[in-house]
């Protein structure tokens, strides 16, 4: 296996980064997961263009331009021989003394890295997977945007936590008003009187790539679509439930606590719908 480390490939096991590095000291850095399908990355630019954005806004230089990332992302895959992967970008603040001040890290270090892409077992597809509503509070947004795809995701483990505690796959979280979120690693959808709900931007939320594709798929399907702010009984009274990122794609879900549910037909025909895209994005 080949890492990209900095501005070349190196085997796995040369891959080595500082203990001083910022990233592992303090969780100063950003990041962008990616799935490639058939030797193509799905949504590349809006991934890249988000990584940007991300060290935009915490004042980190890649020193990198989009064309480059592009080109060590599908370079790291052909080296590995990947067709269908699963991609790590991260950007680290880098090396630097220990202290918080930024200017203490002079480079900042990037990695990708890309391993081949196991499916989730098709059960999770057919029956659902089962989530909880986390006591652990989503961070609040004007402390740690989360528009912010962070290397700092404690508050997402400890949430996961909590999931594991309780036999479930994943956990979902309220924000500081009780408002639902989203999930550890995923954006939440569900169905009520027929319209699709996801909680909007303003309730603290990662605008995800996949999210953004499923709204507007469902939209080009007639399916009305709310984002809105939404408490825990709204997703306890739907009629469906499903979560969303780039490497489970659309994910039913059969149990919230204690509340069950049935893989809906919305819920079918969006993943059927997703999959279609995704064949076309390929062609392309």
């Amino acid at each position: 296996m080949y890492v990209y480390l900095d501005d070349r490939l190196v085997p796995a096991d040369d891959a080595k980064v500082s203990v001083f590095d910022h990233g592992f000291l303090y969780g100063d850095g950003v990041y962008e997961t990616m799935r490639a399908y058939s030797g193509v990355v799905l949504m590349l630019d809006e991934h890249i263009k988000r990584l940007f954005r991300s060290a935009s806004m915490i004042g980190l230089d890649i020193k990198k331009d989009a064309g480059t990332v592009k080109t060590a992302i599908y370079k790291t895959l052909d080296t590995n021989l990947l067709k269908n992967a699963y991609i790590r970008l991260t950007v680290s603040r880098g090396y630097g003394s220990i202290g918080l001040d930024p200017e203490l890290c002079k480079e900042a270090t990037f990695v990708i890295f890309a391993n081949e892409f196991r499916a989730y077992p098709e059960e999770y597809y057919e029956k659902g997977i089962k989530l909880i509503i986390a006591e652990t509070r989503r961070n609040l947004k004007e402390a740690l945007n989360p528009q912010i795809k962070s290397l700092n995701f404690l508050n997402n483990i400890l949430a996961k936590i909590e999931a594991k505690g309780k036999g479930a796959y994943e956990a979902l979280m309220l924000n500081s008003k009780g408002n639902l979120t989203e999930g550890t690693i995923s954006n939440l959808f569900f169905v009520s009187n027929n319209t699709l709900c996801t909680p909007s931007i303003d309730c603290g939320i990662l605008d995800g790539i996949t999210r953004n594709v499923v709204i507007s798929l469902a939209k080009k399907k007639g399916i009305a679509v709310k984002e809105d702010k939404f408490g825990k009984e709204d997703l306890y009274n739907a009629s469906g439930v499903f979560i969303t990122n780039s490497t489970m794609e659309i994910m039913p879900v059969c149990q919230v606590d204690e509340v069950e549910y049935t893989v809906g037909n919305i819920t079918k025909l969006l993943h059927t719908a997703y999959k279609a895209n995704v064949r076309e994005y390929i062609k392309n």
